[in-house]
């Protein structure tokens, strides 16, 4: 078993334990969870924990959340929910009794449902200082940016080469004979950058346009799936280690150095290539934010300090394989040399978004079936 496989197991929510960690945690906050005391112990002299809830993705070095917990005196607990629209549901849904200290994961596609929510306190942490103005897209600092990336399509080329079949060059390529039952991608209701894919083909084809060409895109066999996890690493044929039978898959422009890091076979290069067909990459950013009714508010804002910081930013390239937002983050040599930036990704207003964003869905649902 591959050790990418294996990551996609660590990652993939696995609904049963979860249901049991979800019930667990709510019962610690509604009946026991101590207030924390000076460097991080409880009442009773044990650490304290920390609860950090998130979507499946999340991943952070062992040593580097081991310093935080060293500092503090405290006790990380990461508990995930599935992926990004699915969490930020729970946690909406769980406001009354929040589920953890704060939420990572809430990115620029669901950002103004997370804030018309009121689940996060506002906290201007000093290193924002040090975070370009342009991703800090809520002004009262209730949510902070973390990381960003471009969501755009991956095609594993080794594949398309045997299969004798030249790799798409345009979104409308997708909906041609030669790649029917090539393509997976997630759904945009409950996936970040499923919704970030939908966004990028309204702004691409407009709103007279999009619903004919997925309309298109559902004739050719594209295959839908709950979250990116499930599309990656199970059904792209780079991202299951074969197992998958999808050379198409809508990922990331920073994923290719995955297929180096996790690789098996020794290589050096990625097996996956991007795909920049013109108006299909979405610039994604995730934020972070204390909630509202958190156990250890103080704790969770040092938290958030933490992952602005240098240390924890610059373990994001090759633990999330996205870009650190803080530009003293040092970029590690094999993200730089296969992660790509679009020569013109979408950007859309949230304002839009949120404006827009139940109605294009359940658009997009009636034509696709879902």
């Amino acid at each position: 078993m591959s050790n990418l496989i294996l990551l996609c197991r660590r990652r993939v929510w696995l609904t049963a334990a979860l249901l049991v960690v979800m019930v667990a945690s709510a019962a610690c906050q509604a009946v026991s969870r101590e207030a924390a005391l000076p460097g991080g112990q409880s009442a009773q002299g044990e650490p304290t924990t920390l609860v950090l809830a998130s979507h499946d993705s999340f991943a952070i070095g062992e040593e580097v959340l081991a310093a935080f917990e060293a500092e503090h005196g405290v006790k990380v607990q990461v508990l995930t929910l599935g992926d990004a629209g699915a969490a930020l549901n729970k946690i909406i849904l769980s406001k009354d009794a929040p589920l953890a200290d704060l939420f990572f994961g809430v990115d620029n596609t669901f950002l103004s449902r997370a804030l018309a929510a009121d689940i996060f306190e506002p906290y201007s942490s000093p290193l924002l200082e040090q975070i370009p103005d342009d991703l800090e897209l809520d002004p009262q600092h209730r949510l902070l940016p973390v990381d960003y990336g471009f969501v755009n399509l991956n095609a594993d080329s080794e594949w398309f080469a045997a299969a004798g079949i030249p790799l798409p060059q345009t979104l409308e390529d997708l909906t041609a004979p030669a790649y029917k039952g090539l393509f997976v991608t997630p759904n945009p209701a409950t996936s970040s950058p499923g919704l970030a894919f939908l966004l990028a083909t309204i702004d691409h084809f407009g709103e007279d346009g999009y619903l004919d060409f997925w309309q298109a895109l559902k004739a050719n066999d594209v295959l839908i799936t709950d979250g990116w996890s499930e599309a990656y690493f199970e059904h792209f044929t780079v991202g299951s280690g074969g197992a998958g039978d999808r050379p198409l898959v809508l990922s990331y422009s920073t994923s290719p150095p995955a297929d180096v890091v996790y690789a098996t076979d020794g290589r050096t290069e990625p097996a996956s290539v991007n795909l920049f067909l013109p108006g299909s990459a979405f610039r994604q950013v995730e934020f972070v934010g204390v909630l509202k009714g958190a156990a250890h508010p103080e704790l969770a804002q040092r938290f958030v300090d933490f992952m602005l910081d240098a240390p924890f930013q610059s373990d994001i390239p090759l633990q999330m394989f996205v870009y650190p937002v803080n530009p003293n983050a040092t970029l590690p040599e094999l993200f730089t040399a296969f992660a790509q930036t679009p020569p013109e990704p979408v950007l859309f207003d949230p304002a839009a978004i949120e404006a827009n964003r139940e109605h294009w869905v359940q658009a997009w649902a009636e034509v696709m079936g879902q």
